[in-house]
């Protein structure tokens, strides 16, 4: 399996949950509790949703520069900006949908065939306090990438959760539905 085969369609996906997870919120509460759910931690030392929902992003953008071997996109450093200050600004629910938005029209305009290299292929990952990780490309998807937005992506769930927005299961997993048969529906 190619590895863009795995990161396109889970970001695709995933960052769509995420799109219709804060719509059900907002149907939910109207839409001024959820920008006032856009400060929410789940503990005092985590980030907010707002950052949450801003670092699910970036982490679509930098997984796919990655693999592809190129600079990431300008909206990156935006989102790591607006992220690190989501506390204090944590921003609108509008935006929150623009840059989820954005994300996504970005990874649909890659092309698939730059991102088709060697698993084996070397990806140093720097992180912003200097350590560098040595990963394949492989390593690189599988240990880093699709754990590192699985985990904003989780928060941003819990978050949510946490501040009583009725989500399941069901919520999270959506894009399954067209995959089950519907002879084993019960009903």
């Amino acid at each position: 399996m190619a590895l863009a085969t795995m990161l396109v369609p889970t970001y695709r996906q995933m960052l769509g949950c995420l799109t219709r997870l804060l719509d059900k919120a907002r149907e939910q509460h109207g839409a001024e509790h959820v920008e006032a759910l856009l400060a929410a931690r789940l503990a005092p030392d985590m980030f907010p949703l707002a950052t949450q929902l801003r670092f699910c992003c970036v982490q679509a953008l930098e997984g796919v520069s990655r693999l592809a071997g190129t600079e990431f996109p300008p909206q990156t450093a935006v989102l790591l900006e607006e992220g690190r200050n989501a506390g204090d600004h944590p921003g609108t629910l509008a935006e929150a949908h623009a840059r989820i938005a954005e994300t996504l029209e970005w990874i649909e305009g890659i092309d698939p065939a730059t991102l088709d290299c060697a698993p084996s292929s070397a990806i140093a990952h720097e992180l912003p306090n200097g350590m560098v990780f040595d990963f394949t490309a492989e390593q690189y998807v599988r240990d880093w990438a699709l754990p590192q937005f699985n985990f904003h992506l989780m928060a941003a769930y819990a978050i949510l959760r946490n501040q009583g927005v009725e989500l399941g299961k069901a919520d999270y997993v959506a894009h399954l539905f067209p995959l089950l048969r519907a002879d084993t529906v019960a009903g």
